[in-house]
């Protein structure tokens, strides 16, 4: 079946999101994104804001911001050193950018996620296990055990979603429509969503999150169902129980309290949560989702 033009545009332009999402910290001219999209340069910035909402440069700029105010809440490198990772040559440029998205100095904003994360909570516990400190987190009676994984790269089919998270389904029933159709969905398959923002830190309507379904090297990309691979790398895992609603509950403690408590920071990508049982047919509290943040090498 012919594509149409809508599909054609939307393919082009989730390419080019996923490039600069793999290549943040790269200096990409607007000839060479234009060219992964297939568009002429004269047209494709014009074609880029009305499609994302926002200019070429303001979407790199807002990422880098984004991922600037998570290593501030998440790791203990100097204002300075992550300014110049975000592409800001002075402290006083990247303060003013980072208050005006943020609504605060970058020290306040890393103060305030101190204090958040430095609070013992209940159900809380720690326990050594030979030379690695583990953490315990006790909800409904079960014990949430955090473990050191290496994935590999995944190739996936996936549909994007940008808003709220708690809006996601959409993205899956397009996909699932599509591999279901196709006998796809068989045993075997696993199904992640890729978590790109931090609610606490992205806008709800600028939130992405990408729905996604293993499938093989044959599958091919066709309108709103994209193809991309998953990085693989270290990855801390914890199993989650209970309703996708308090996702952001485990979040925390896994970041705010193993990573420092073990000594490690997290990796410049996004967040996997890989879904173990179907959410049509399982109680809420019976949920189970293996959460993955991705860890940088120890040094």
């Amino acid at each position: 079946m012919k594509k149409s033009t809508q599909q054609l545009y939307n393919e082009r332009i989730l390419r080019v999101l996923i490039l600069i999402q793999k290549n943040l910290d790269a200096e990409m001219p607007l000839n060479e994104l234009a060219r992964a999209a297939h568009f002429s340069p004269y047209h494709f910035h014009r074609i880029f804001r009305g499609m994302v909402g926002e200019s070429l440069k303001e979407h790199i700029r807002r990422l880098r911001l984004e991922r600037a105010a998570l290593r501030l809440k998440h790791t203990d490198r100097s204002v300075l050193e992550i300014a110049l990772e975000a592409g800001y040559e002075t402290h006083e440029a990247f303060s003013r950018a980072f208050r005006s998205l943020c609504g605060c100095s970058p020290s306040g904003f890393r103060s305030d996620n101190s204090r958040i994360c430095g609070a013992n909570a209940p159900g809380v516990h720690y326990r050594e296990n030979g030379s690695m400190a583990e953490f315990e987190l006790t909800t409904g009676g079960k014990t949430m055990d955090v473990r050191v994984e290496h994935l590999e790269p995944m190739r996936v089919a996936f549909v994007r979603h940008v808003g709220p998270y708690s809006q996601v389904g959409k993205a899956w029933e397009k996909l699932c429509a599509r591999l279901g159709r196709e006998g796809l969905l068989a045993g075997g398959t696993r199904f992640v969503g890729v978590c790109y923002d931090d609610p606490e830190v992205t806008a709800p309507e600028k939130l992405r999150y990408d729905a996604c379904v293993t499938v093989d090297e044959d599958f091919e990309a066709e309108g709103e169902v994209g193809v991309q691979t998953i990085c693989g790398g270290e990855y801390a895992v914890v199993t989650h129980f209970g309703p996708y609603e308090d996702l952001g509950r485990t979040y925390g403690q896994l970041y705010g309290r193993w990573m420092p408590q073990n000594g490690r920071q997290p990796r410049s990508e996004p967040c996997l949560e890989f879904y173990l049982n179907d959410p049509d047919g399982t109680d809420p509290e019976d949920l189970l989702t293996d959460i993955y943040a991705p860890l940088e090498p120890v040094s």
